[in-house]
């Protein structure tokens, strides 16, 4: 478990490479002329059933961690190595137990982080030169091998754990195991509220996008146009454009309600009529059912909201912002008759932990973003409104925040932190089901580690005796 929050971040230049488990070594002959020596310019530091780590695997997985900001001072070859022979064999045993995944899901996810690269350097050519990549499509290629790993990875760690619970009993054995000198340590939390408003589109301009989609939708049915094309030309979701809005889904893949009801109700070849999402407006195309999986392609369009109405929304929040501080009504009263979010707006504006749904955010387990929207708020203290762009690549919102209570750092109490203890809980017993799942399945599975790396001290039984 050591540093293995920073060694398991998304590495996506690390090289993944699938062989057969027979062979020992990847050498590359290289005749000095003096000496007419072989020198070896890469090796195999692992093997894991079917997959081969190799030396600069390791290597490449320390450069990317760098490049992503990440301290690497205590982090060690064999940590490195270690990690990534774990990541191997929860991917390898998914397989055997046919945890898979299609390639649309991971073609999927990989556009999205080509989106999301290409939106953050300007282009795919700065995306193609600062990944050391000749071309977009050796780039995806690569790219589909880490993600494809990483899917298959964690499906099976979600299906070790899945369905573990942790009874009130633990909880309470689990904390009376601790002396008082040595209880775990709760950092420093707030409690955070806002007020949202969301400007809308005009009538006009919704009109305008449902039309839109609506004479698409019949130039496809009534001229024979690629649907494929126009998904390209007009689409506005990043995840899918270049693919010509292509998504295969089930019923569990993580999609808004309205579309999944929508893309389950059509069937092969029909289009549907447009419909509205929070994301905007769509109209999505069948192409294949498979049993409870459909492959689908949709176009996205998403209303412009006008100067007015962005202007409107700040406008309101100041005076909401001026009438609380006035005393005309309390910060969570005006949440409930003002706020146009509806997950927090019941709740006096109190945002919830995605993590344990709590109302406590520890500081040093924040999201930068929302650390970046409260860091300089006052305790009690009204924000301006600000302005807070949708990821997914919807309109934006603005709000104004308050942080309603502090707790500063203390040691655990059972009755004022049990949401926490209850999670420390859980994972321990998380943490053993993995431990005894990895002893086993090294034991099952055929591993072999390079006589260079066998002196490693590894958290796991890799060299076996």
């Amino acid at each position: 478990m050591i540093k293995k929050g920073i060694i398991s971040v998304v590495v996506i230049c690390a090289s993944v490479f699938q062989i057969s488990a027979q062979e020992e070594e990847i050498v590359e002959a290289v005749k000095d002329t003096t000496t007419k020596t072989r020198i070896k310019l890469d090796g195999i530091a692992a093997v894991i059933g079917d997959y081969v780590i190799l030396d600069s695997d390791i290597e490449k997985t320390l450069i990317d961690l760098k490049t992503q900001g990440a301290s690497t001072q205590d982090i060690t070859h064999c940590q490195l190595l270690g990690k990534l022979m774990e990541d191997r064999l929860y991917a390898h045993q998914a397989v055997q137990d046919s945890l898979l995944v299609s390639d649309e899901q991971v073609n999927a996810q990989s556009e999205a982080q080509i989106q999301q690269l290409v939106s953050q350097v300007g282009s795919m050519e700065k995306v193609l030169k600062f990944y050391k990549k000749e071309d977009p499509e050796s780039f995806r290629k690569e790219l589909f091998e880490i993600n494809k790993l990483r899917m298959l990875s964690e499906k099976m760690q979600t299906k070790i754990v899945e369905g573990i619970e942790v009874t009130p009993e633990e909880v309470r054995q689990f904390f009376n195991k601790f002396d008082e000198e040595d209880l775990p340590m709760i950092g420093a939390e707030l409690e955070i509220s806002q007020i949202v408003k969301q400007p809308e589109p005009s009538d006009k301009e919704k009109l305008k996008i449902i039309n839109r989609l609506k004479e698409i939708r019949q130039d496809v049915l009534e001229n024979d146009a690629s649907f494929n094309v126009k998904a390209i030309l007009y689409s506005q979701d990043p995840g899918s454009k270049s693919k010509g809005g292509f998504y295969s889904m089930t019923r569990e893949t993580p999609f808004v309600k309205e579309f999944k009801d929508v893309a389950f109700s059509l069937q092969e070849g029909e289009i549907s009529e447009p419909f509205e999402t929070d994301f905007g407006y769509h109209i999505i195309k069948v192409e294949k059912i498979r049993g409870q999986e459909v492959d689908l392609r949709h176009i996205l369009m998403i209303p412009e909201i006008s100067d007015e109405e962005v202007e409107k929304s700040v406008q309101e929040l100041d005076s909401i912002r001026q009438h609380i501080i006035d005393g005309k009504y309390t910060f969570e009263e005006a949440a409930l008759n003002f706020s146009d979010e509806k997950e927090t707006k019941f709740d006096g504006g109190v945002l919830r932990n995605p993590i344990d749904y709590g109302s406590r955010f520890e500081l040093t387990k924040m999201d930068p973003s929302l650390y970046n929207q409260i860091r300089n708020l006052k305790d009690g203290e009204i924000s301006k409104p600000l302005k807070e762009d949708d990821p997914r690549g919807g309109a934006p919102k603005f709000k104004i925040m308050k942080i309603s209570n502090r707790y500063d750092e203390h040691k655990a109490d059972f009755a004022r932190d049990y949401l926490k203890i209850q999670e420390l809980a859980l994972r321990e017993k998380q943490f053993k089901a993995i431990k005894e799942w990895m002893e086993e399945h090294i034991e099952e599975n055929y591993i072999h580690v390079d006589p260079d790396n066998r002196d490693c001290e590894f958290a796991n039984n890799w060299v076996k005796n």
